[in-house]
């Protein structure tokens, strides 16, 4: 048995070594592709992203769901710890501490045009300043199914995106014509609004509105604008309010093309809503 003073030179000599300027190695077998072999591809994948369809950048587990489909084969965690390591990882804007939700539940749907969300955002031009940008999006598929943007934040203009929609998936703006659709929307003045409700009614649409102070309750819109933010406001200027206008439209054949949604396997939304149509 080791006296105490073995163990003494025993510990000053791992002290020495953990003090010395010898890089650990890795344990285990050697990776099929370092770690900065790693990063250039996942640079590359952004890289030709954003030369197909704009997208500029994703999260780690979308990122890892798109190497495994170049035959890049490398573990959820080690795909993060690299994004992390290399800088690649998209800002993410500091939490709070929070209490129990009073809307704790689920808020996406099974079926599309069940429920939509409605948001609006702002952001700036170089001629005309400010614009207000409104969209609605399917809480089951995530689809883009209108966006319109506008000088003016008015309850007419936050109809718009409603409007568009409705014409897309029932043909036309009639009475009753998407009746047992719900809208959840927040307790913005366009949206609380008399006209804007009595065209909800006059549609057939439920008013839905999240609960005071929760935005998680509008969820879906939430999380949307937030992208649309990263992916064109923030990364793009526009002159006018028709050009911004314009390229949301764009924006919106691109994200239901080609943005892939982890809920729905790491498909896009138009791909998801065929699938659900498909099974019905």
């Amino acid at each position: 048995m080791p006296s105490l003073g073995d163990r003494s030179v025993d510990s000053l000599e791992w002290r020495d070594r953990r003090d010395s300027n010898v890089t650990p190695r890795r344990r285990g077998p050697r990776p099929a592709i370092s770690d900065a072999e790693l990063a250039d591809a996942i640079r590359d994948l952004y890289a030709q992203l954003e030369a197909d369809c704009g997208i500029r950048g994703e999260g780690y587990r979308k990122t890892h769901a798109r190497l495994r489909r170049l035959d890049i084969h490398v573990g959820r965690d080690r795909v993060l710890r690299v994004m992390r390591e290399y800088g690649l990882l998209s800002p993410t804007r500091v939490g709070r501490a929070r209490g129990p939700q009073v809307h704790d539940g689920r808020i996406t749907t099974d079926r599309p045009d069940e429920m939509w969300g409605t948001d609006a955002t702002q952001t700036l031009t170089l001629d005309e300043g400010q614009a207000r940008v409104f969209v609605a999006i399917d809480h089951c598929t995530g689809e883009i199914v209108g966006i319109h943007a506008a000088s003016r934040g008015n309850r007419y203009e936050a109809l718009e995106p409603i409007n568009q929609a409705v014409r897309a998936r029932f043909g036309e703006v009639e009475q009753d014509v998407a009746a047992g659709l719900a809208l959840r929307h927040d307790h913005g003045t366009q949206y609380m609004s008399r006209a804007f409700q009595a065209q909800l009614n006059f549609l057939g649409i439920e008013s839905s509105p999240s609960f005071v102070r929760q935005p998680e309750g509008n969820g879906t819109a939430e999380r949307f604008m937030r992208t649309l933010e990263e992916q064109l406001l923030w990364v793009r200027d526009f002159r006018t309010v028709e050009e911004l206008r314009l390229a949301l439209l764009d924006f919106q054949h691109t994200y239901n093309e080609s943005w892939i949604l982890a809920r729905h396997g790491y498909r896009t939304p138009n791909q998801a809503r065929a699938a659900l149509v498909a099974a019905a």
